[in-house]
């Protein structure tokens, strides 16, 4: 039987607190990009009750994806936006789930992020990932923003740390595994995911709850 909102909510709650998954459900978290990074990212925020989720990206789950993105076989050839809002649901049916399938460019970022309390910033190429920071750091300067960088190949998984860079932007990874040298490997990225979805909830519960 699907569980009631309700049901859902009062589990959150006996893991989370009261106070704090109330601050989780009212949340609003964008991620531009659902590879390896956003996907896992997602899927994070989802099972902790993030209630409103913006995923944005314009690709096709692929085969070689499947290594490190949070997709499977049955998605092959769909939508990352529409695979990952499937799983999403299939966590938590009660959960906002908004989704943009385009290619995000700089003069985009504006309307397409207006209403986020974060922005997740989760792409693979560098540039872009260059476009959308500076783009966010411009137009939007009041949200909130979380970066990846440097998660490639394996070992040394303590390397990985978030740091701030800006009053509102964090930036997680080693800062220096670029993916040109090492092969992306899933147990990496997850970790970096893992961070910028943690910091994601250390704002929401520390920052943003109490700037409301």
């Amino acid at each position: 039987m699907m569980p009631t909102q309700e049901e859902i909510y009062e589990a959150l709650c006996k893991r989370h607190g009261k106070a704090v998954q109330d601050k989780l459900a009212k949340a609003k978290v964008a991620i531009a990009g659902l590879g390896g990074l956003g996907s896992n990212i997602a899927i994070a925020l989802a099972r902790i009750g993030v209630g409103q989720l913006h995923i944005v990206d314009f690709d096709r789950v692929d085969l070689t994806n499947l290594n490190r993105q949070h997709y499977f076989i049955r998605h092959l050839g769909q939508y990352k936006t529409e695979a990952l809002k499937e799983q999403i649901l299939q966590i938590n049916p009660y959960i906002h789930v908004t989704m943009d399938c385009l290619k995000i460019t700089a003069d985009k970022v504006p309307a397409l992020f207006a209403d986020a309390d974060i922005i997740c910033e989760a792409f693979d190429v560098p540039e872009n990932k260059a476009m959308l920071v500076n783009a966010v750091l411009e137009y939007l300067p009041d949200t909130w923003l979380l970066s990846g960088n440097g998660m490639a190949g394996y070992g040394q998984s303590n390397a990985i740390t978030t740091r701030q860079i800006l009053p509102k932007f964090y930036l997680c990874g080693d800062n220096i595994s670029g993916n040109d040298t090492k092969s992306l490997m899933a147990p990496r990225v997850a970790i970096c995911a893992a961070h910028e979805a943690n910091m994601a909830a250390e704002l929401i519960i520390e920052h943003i709850g109490k700037e409301e």
